[in-house]
């Protein structure tokens, strides 16, 4: 019986600084990542290029009661900071697992990271590297869904995977709403004129402009992402 082929041959993971968290306040547990590596792991098994890009939550949290007054574009740099020290955690963990991974980041630290180079990103993708992309854009301003959005763009992944702590977008909120209900799909005007909130409005209208679908999913399920990797009816995707 011959083996089902991947949906997709080169994605785009967005993961949020809180799923390093698991269930502690802040900071990145060491369980949680160890088993999101894992599913990286078995997802580059099927030969899918992987691309990730991490936000910085789980860090700037902490700091965040510092930020309130604070000029908006600093808050931001250490937003991006935060990213930083998250990646190399996540690239470390996928180097303890057997993985290659690439760090690359947006704001110049050659001491700790390389810089993103599109090209350089592309090879690595090509060789089978996982290359972990860093400090969001490099701007203030811009959250890291939107660098998920751009990142995706630029190297030509087929989907933007976000991962989050639920299995996909509702009609409603499903723990204040026991009638609500998974949509299978969606499309980006519908989403808009629902108002649902998938991604911030810039991130959301760069996918729909390339026409780069997003897929919902939840991270906290063990073998989601190999799932939606391979086409099946995991969380919700969003189409032009």
């Amino acid at each position: 019986m011959p083996t089902a082929k991947p949906a997709y041959q080169r994605i785009l993971l967005k993961l949020s600084g809180e799923a390093l968290m698991g269930d502690d306040a802040f900071g990145i547990n060491r369980d949680t990542i160890v088993r999101m590596v894992n599913e990286v792991a078995d997802v580059t098994k099927l030969g899918v290029q992987v691309a990730v890009v991490i936000g910085g939550g789980n860090i700037f949290r902490g700091v965040a009661g510092g930020s309130v007054g604070m000029d908006r574009a600093t808050a931001d740099y250490m937003g991006m900071l935060a990213t930083v020290m998250n990646a190399l955690a996540l690239g470390d963990a996928m180097d303890k697992a057997g993985l290659t991974a690439r760090v690359m980041s947006a704001i110049a630290i050659e001491q700790v990271v390389e810089p993103y180079i599109r090209p350089k990103a592309l090879q690595y993708l090509e060789e089978g590297k996982v290359v972990i992309f860093a400090a969001g854009t490099g701007n203030p301003f811009f959250t890291t869904d939107t660098a998920a959005a751009l990142r995706g763009s630029e190297i030509g992944a087929q989907i933007v995977l976000k991962a989050t702590k639920v299995d996909g977008v509702y009609t409603a909120d499903p723990k204040k709403d026991p009638k609500a209900t998974r949509y299978s799909k969606i499309s980006f005007d519908d989403a808009i004129s629902q108002n649902l909130g998938i991604m911030d409005a810039t991130a959301f209208a760069l996918c729909r402009d390339q026409k780069l679908p997003i897929k919902v999913f939840s991270i906290v399920k063990h073998g989601a992402l190999k799932r939606v990797v391979m086409g099946q009816d995991e969380g919700t995707l969003v189409y032009a």
